[in-house]
């Protein structure tokens, strides 16, 4: 089955999802920024086969998400976050509120997050990057951008 090509489309969520869109890539960004860095690691956390690793990765490393780091003298590598990937995690931790508000139950949420500057467990809020007053999706308008499609 072809695969539709989000990338060539004019919408930034399309062309994200070209990147991370497949199931498994979230799951692998958040397992190498808590720490899980080796594929044997990421593997036997996510109990994904290792043919899908390899090619989620690879896909990764191709869109300079991941970059891949030898570790020994045999080809293993280690896998480090890039800029893009970094950033790409915040879009998880907006993920993650979403999922703790309304998918947690009464558990609640299953890991806390410690802000580095004031110490407190807090979770992401989205803020306008000019005014810095909430910015939600009742609070925005949606024109066309320069890349817009005509």
């Amino acid at each position: 089955m072809q695969r539709t090509n989000f990338g060539e489309m004019a919408c930034s969520i399309a062309r994200t999802l070209d990147v991370i869109g497949e199931p498994w890539s979230p799951l692998i960004l958040r397992d190498v920024f808590v720490g899980l860095d080796r594929f044997e690691q990421i593997q036997a956390d996510l109990g994904i086969s290792r043919k899908v690793l390899t090619e989620r990765l690879n896909h990764l490393v191709e869109h300079d998400v991941l970059e891949r780091r030898p570790y020994d003298r045999r080809p293993r590598y280690e896998y480090v976050l890039t800029e893009r990937g970094t950033e790409l995690v915040d879009l998880l931790m907006v993920m993650i509120a979403w999922g703790d508000k309304w998918l947690a139950g009464e558990a609640g949420p299953p890991v806390l997050y410690r802000h580095h500057a004031c110490g407190e467990i807090s979770h992401v809020d989205l803020r306008c990057a000019h005014c810095g007053e909430p910015m939600h999706a009742g609070d925005v308008d949606v024109l066309p951008g320069p890349g817009s499609a005509p």
